[in-house]
């Protein structure tokens, strides 16, 4: 009995010890900028299989240099309450589960932009309870140090868009051919729209789904209320 109780405290120190290690990034990260996420380096080994001598693409850029029809579309497609919750968005989350249920299969996350972000900088891509867990800890953790303007800043700029493509800058410059200050409406829909499965709409860019969803959320986008 002894034995499990030293276990189970070991177990515990273990834990601690790891969320105030992620409490530490986060905290560094309200101030300065991520190099890497958990994600960036996910994808950069898959990657290197086929091409030891790939690189990610991800050039970080300042809240200001990013254009504001971007923020509008990403906020219309992914977290439309972004500034009204703290963190998690209860009823979207409750919408989601019910679609999948009526699918039979996940076809909705419900996960908000920092829920999303809290994924990116930390965790994999596997999907079990225990990162879902995690996400939710962190997603406190940032929604405790982080405004949502630096939330949103982060966000911008390390979410995956296509095959080894992370951030507005460089999605922008990969899609486009220009900076993601100068993105106009209906680019930025488009790269809204693909967040969902950016690899699969990196080599699929004339998807008739993602025409679709671009147009909808274009129309969305002067409703969307951003930091």
């Amino acid at each position: 009995m002894k034995l499990l109780f030293k276990l189970v405290g070991l177990l515990a120190a273990v834990f601690l010890l790891y969320q105030l290690w992620l409490f530490g990034h986060i905290l560094y990260w309200k101030w300065n900028n991520p190099s890497t996420t958990a994600f960036m380096t996910e994808q950069q080994a898959v990657l290197a299989e086929t091409n030891p001598d790939i690189e990610i693409r991800y050039r970080w850029v300042s809240y200001d240099r990013i254009s504001s029809n971007l923020k509008r579309a990403l906020v219309a497609s992914e977290d439309a309450k972004f500034l009204a919750h703290e963190g998690f968005d209860w009823e979207g989350m409750q919408t989601a589960w019910e679609k999948n249920m009526q699918k039979g299969r996940i076809v909705a996350g419900g996960s908000t932009i920092s829920q999303q972000l809290a994924k990116n900088l930390f965790l994999s891509s596997k999907r079990t309870p225990w990162r879902k867990a995690e996400e939710a800890i962190i997603t406190v953790m940032l929604e405790a140090v982080m405004d949502k303007r630096r939330i949103f800043e982060i966000y911008l700029n390390v979410i995956e868009w296509g095959n080894g493509v992370f951030g507005a800058e460089a999605a922008a410059r990969h899609y486009y051919k220009t900076g993601a200050s100068r993105l106009s409406a209906s680019q930025a829909a488009r790269l809204a729209a693909m967040v969902p499965n950016p690899r699969y709409y990196d080599d699929h860019r004339n998807d008739s789904r993602l025409r679709r969803k671009a147009a909808i959320l274009q129309r969305r986008m002067a409703y969307a209320d951003i930091p």
